[in-house]
């Protein structure tokens, strides 16, 4: 006696319905939106950067250096509004790596290139290309050093070289300047063309600068620090060049210190012995 086949409309219990299962697709993992928040704030950044070199080159040249600060800026609280979150990521690291050598790099280069240092010709290219490859080079030794699992002593109180995002406001000092009124004669033009590629040592040098991390504010000294953070802000809005170049001067001025701090409590150690490989 035969059996009669099944019926095509039935399944077995133990396979699942293949055709509706292909049919939906596969399902996709749903993310808090509080994880996207800082990715946005570095694709802003981005944004940003990339908008300041375009304003470059149309001769908007206030406008650009605008755009780029506010790109650092950005790319400096995207990190830290991520840990606050706790939304970090592999992926948020990464995309923030990529950003950093756009606005910290090529956007300052490129801008101070369109404004003052075309005019030194193929030395003024050069001097933007050593800062925008110094710029990356620092990036990546503070990738892998922050990346190792044993850290020195020093590290949560200094940098090794310039910070990147500080070196972005340094080499813009010329352009500063200039929209002071300072001219692009040759001798301005090809100091700042050696301003640069100093910027550009700077930041892949060994100097110990002093991070700030550890410090600690007396509470009697909030409200004053607070109340000279406002004049400062109200100073950088209503004199926004002077202010600039005035901070830039006094943080060039603070370098030396910063070493002799080091040296006075890490005077046994070597940065080199610390970071090799870096």
């Amino acid at each position: 006696m035969e059996t009669p086949a099944p019926d095509a409309s039935t399944s077995s219990p133990h396979e699942p319905n293949r055709p509706n299962d292909e049919a939906r697709g596969p399902r996709l993992r749903e993310i808090p939106l509080r994880l996207m928040v800082p990715n946005l704030i570095t694709v802003l950044a981005i944004c940003a950067g990339l908008t300041g070199i375009r304003l470059a080159f149309e001769g908007r040249y206030e406008l650009a250096v605008a755009m780029v600060l506010l790109a650092a800026f950005l790319d400096g609280i995207d990190g830290r509004i991520a840990r606050l979150l706790k939304a970090t990521s592999k992926f948020g690291v990464q995309m923030d790596s990529l950003a950093d050598i756009i606005n910290f790099g090529v956007a300052p280069a490129l801008v101070s290139y369109a404004f003052l240092l075309h005019n030194a010709k193929s030395i003024g290219w050069i001097a933007g290309l050593l800062y925008a490859i110094a710029a990356g080079l620092r990036l990546a030794r503070f990738n892998v050093m922050a990346d190792r699992d044993i850290k020195a002593p020093w590290q949560s109180e200094f940098f090794v070289g310039v910070p990147a995002p500080m070196g972005a406001m340094l080499v813009l000092l010329p352009v500063y300047l200039g929209f002071l009124g300072l001219g692009s004669s040759p001798l301005f033009v090809y100091g700042s063309v050696a301003y640069t590629i100093l910027i550009g040592y700077l930041l892949v040098s060994r100097l110990p600068v002093w991070s700030g991390k550890s410090s600690r504010i007396r509470r009697d000294l909030m409200l004053p620090i607070l109340l000279a953070v406002v004049l400062y802000v109200a100073l950088l809005m209503s004199y926004t060049w002077e202010v600039l170049s005035i901070t830039v001067i006094a943080y060039l001025c603070v370098l030396p210190f910063s070493a002799r701090a080091w040296h006075r409590r890490y005077g046994t150690i070597t940065i080199e012995d610390d970071s090799a490989n870096v």
